[in-house]
């Protein structure tokens, strides 16, 4: 059985950072051919992807948070991280990690059509 755990939320002021964390149990995310994602969702808006990683090294971000945003993976900790720098309000939402087998995401990225899910946490922007 699959679980994703995140942690890190809050609120924070624009110009501010914030880290997430996303451990797993049931998912290894070293292994070769799995990807592992963040995706957030607005109030009223669909749910939208942020940034994934694959094979450990392979890193895409959506235009809106390059330059802000860095994934990165602890395999020692089975443990995914975002971290958000240079915030803004319309960073706001709540953010989910996801996991699945790179070929079986249904549309490719950042389609949120990805097996497994956390259960998110919110992220709040001020200006």
């Amino acid at each position: 059985q699959v679980q994703l755990l995140e942690s890190g939320g809050g609120s924070a002021q624009a110009g501010g950072s914030l880290r997430l964390s996303c451990a797993a149990s049931g998912f290894s995310y070293s292994t070769w051919g799995n990807c592992m994602g963040w995706f957030r969702q607005a109030p009223g808006t669909e749910r939208q992807g942020v940034a994934y990683i694959s094979d450990s090294t392979y890193k895409e971000y959506v235009d809106s948070v390059k330059g802000r945003f860095t994934i990165s993976l602890d395999n020692a900790k089975n443990t995914l991280y975002l971290e958000m720098n240079s915030l803004k309000p319309e960073d706001t939402a709540m953010y989910y990690c996801a996991a699945d087998r790179c070929s079986g995401i249904v549309g490719g990225w950042p389609r949120p059509t990805w097996t497994y899910w956390g259960q998110g946490t919110q992220v709040t922007v001020s200006s």
